[in-house]
């Protein structure tokens, strides 16, 4: 059996099976134009006064719902971008599973392999947050991410199934890129949430939020959301760095050599870590840490695809 070319064509179905979940998500917030939010959609609080301190709940924003039919559009396009979200998250593993199987090796040995397993990892988390908190508003730009990278993995990335380099043989290696893949879905979804949390901020600011802003959690919410997601992630960033020169010593007798792609790690590390920052400085709370985090994930991108294009190293082999 021909495991590489089941691989493929996994890959391939998911990204058309991404591409309908786009189209149906991009539905769902058209159909969603007429939701209304309700008066105070950006914060209603109910006090309970038990003694003499006072407890306040937040109560979901009251929307007006679209329906043809006895049937809500937007919530049936969701639903159905939902559930080829779902499909596709299974092709993509399959396809990674089964690209492994081909090679006989972790399939993490160059950038097309590293591309599907952390948008894989990045669809798992949003798919996560479906469950927990009801999270299908994110659908849309998780699709548009899972649609865009696995056809550029698919169609630029690509590379046949070769053995490792001999810098690949060591567990270092498979350590510091299973925790590298999932960072970059934790600062893909963090991302993602910090330009709803722009978008929001800026509806309630002028107190219209209407149509699809009005489905979504209030920009506070939004904002805590993407912070814990870089609060996780940072701190793994760093093992993943300091994993990675364990494993460059063992490779190639330094810690670090300030190769490009190292070089660059450290420059996505000070990003976030400057994120963190902003997040607990007065007057970098809010917008001008959530810019942070977007060019942290620009950053982050980078390091992965720019660098390997751009520039020569001893991380070379994970070039296209």
């Amino acid at each position: 059996m021909n495991f590489e070319y089941y691989s493929n064509l996994a890959i391939v179905s998911a990204v058309v099976v991404y591409l309908l979940a786009l189209l149906a998500h991009a539905a769902e917030w058209a159909t969603a134009r007429r939701v209304a939010a309700a008066p105070a959609e950006t914060r209603e609080l109910v006090g309970a006064t038990v003694g003499s301190s006072a407890a306040t709940v937040e109560q979901p924003p009251a929307a007006e719902p679209v329906t043809s039919g006895g049937v809500d559009r937007s919530e049936f396009a969701g639903r159905i971008g939902l559930r080829l979200t779902v499909i596709g998250f299974a092709l993509s593993t399959a396809g990674t599973v089964l690209r492994g199987v081909a090679a006989g090796r972790a399939p993490w040995g160059n950038m097309y392999e590293f591309t599907i397993t952390a948008l894989a990892f990045a669809v798992l988390a949003y798919l996560i947050m479906v469950k927990l908190v009801g999270a299908r508003w994110l659908g849309l730009p998780v699709a548009l991410l899972a649609t865009v990278g696995n056809g550029l993995a698919a169609t630029v990335f690509h590379v046949g199934v070769a053995p490792l380099v001999p810098a690949l043989h060591s567990v270092w290696f498979i350590i510091h890129i299973v925790a590298a893949a999932i960072c970059g879905a934790a600062f893909n979804i963090g991302a993602c949430l910090s330009i709803f949390y722009l978008i929001k901020q800026r509806a309630e600011a002028k107190g219209s939020v209407t149509g699809y802003l009005a489905k979504l959690p209030s920009a506070r919410r939004l904002d805590l959301y993407a912070y814990r997601f870089h609060a996780f992630a940072f701190p793994l960033w760093t093992f993943a760095v300091a994993a990675g020169a364990v494993w460059a010593e063992y490779a190639w007798g330094r810690y670090w050599g300030w190769d490009p792609k190292e070089t660059w790690a450290l420059v996505t590390w000070v990003i976030y870590a400057c994120y963190l920052h902003a997040r607990s400085t007065a007057g970098w709370r809010g917008t001008k840490a959530a810019v942070i985090a977007i060019i942290g994930l620009v950053s982050f991108w980078f390091n992965f695809i720019g660098v390997n294009l751009l520039f020569s190293g001893l991380h070379s082999y994970a070039g296209v």
